[in-house]
């Protein structure tokens, strides 16, 4: 079968990714075109007022735009928009919807959190080829963070409202809160999915790649030295005793920190630890094909 120009639109609390991309089904390869994100804060206020904030949305349809003639530009043939945990949330999610469907001429699929971890497990597992599975995946993101195990196939998911711009808006630094809130939705998780299953622990999403370069000590962000990267669970641990002492402008001036996350790492950082001290990993395994890879594919679906 010859290649397929696909484009993806991966839209979370935090930011919006775009990924366009052909794909060879016959042998799982993704051969990137563009690959590119902005933060956009979709989900700012939403944990406390229900709905999408006007400048919000704003901010979120100006990268639409922008995606939109990406997208064109490089004549992708299918498309798919996935909306993750802040639209799920807002009361005025319809507003949302037209907006997008206005600028890109498709609607946003508000899914659900299990299909967002059947995403993420795809696009994180597709290139791994069952090698060291079972996998326990875990997609950290703004608002919520998705858990799946299997190794060819899901074997159990769970999705929880714990995640770095939930934290931060819910806690702000009080962060034995903040400890308290993760230990709960880790329980939760547990009750569907067996954390302590001994698998390969896979983790994707911003804070973690961000996490990850800054145990590498790496002079600027640079993903393939960043993918499929094993950071040691003390190596974790002492990034986020880093982040934990440090200033705002401290935190800013590390080489890989994108201006965006800023302000949320120090709590992704504790759910990321929280994480591997409660599955018991000694290390983990980190990837840059996440759920954005997983929505290419299912573009052939």
């Amino acid at each position: 079968m010859s290649l397929t120009r696909v484009a993806g639109v991966d839209c979370g609390t935090n930011s919006i990714r775009l990924l366009v991309a052909d794909l060879d089904p016959a042998t799982g390869e993704l051969h990137e075109l563009d690959r590119r994100m902005t933060i956009v804060r979709l989900g700012q206020g939403v944990d406390r007022t229900g709905r999408l904030a006007p400048e919000a949305l704003e901010r979120t349809f100006a990268a639409c735009r922008e995606y939109a003639a990406v997208i064109r530009d490089l004549g992708a043939t299918r498309l798919r928009f996935v909306a993750t945990s802040a639209s799920r949330d807002a009361e005025n999610r319809d507003e949302f919807v037209a907006g997008v469907r206005e600028i890109l001429g498709v609607d946003p699929e508000v899914i659900s959190g299990d299909e967002e971890a059947q995403l993420s497990f795809t696009g994180a597992t597709k290139e791994l080829n069952g090698e060291g599975g079972p996998y326990l995946v875990f997609d950290l993101g703004g608002g919520s963070t998705e858990f799946v195990l299997g190794t060819d196939r899901v074997e159990a998911a769970r999705s929880v409202d714990v995640g770095c711009v939930r934290m931060t808006e819910r806690h702000g630094e009080d962060f034995e809160a903040m400890r308290s809130d993760i230990a709960k939705a880790l329980d939760q998780a547990a009750e569907t999915v067996p954390l302590d299953s001994g698998a390969t622990l896979v983790g994707l999403a911003g804070t973690v790649t961000t996490v990850a370069g800054i145990a590498l000590a790496l002079p600027a962000y640079d993903s393939e030295a960043i993918h499929r990267s094993r950071i040691p669970v003390a190596d974790v641990r002492a990034v986020t005793e880093r982040l934990l002492a440090s200033t705002h402008e401290e935190r800013a001036a590390i080489p890989v920190m994108h201006p965006g996350r800023v302000d949320v790492i120090v709590a992704g950082a504790l759910v990321l630890l929280a994480i591997m001290e409660r599955t018991g990993a000694s290390e983990l395994v980190v990837s840059e094909h996440d759920i954005l890879d997983g929505i290419a594919w299912s573009t052939l679906l």
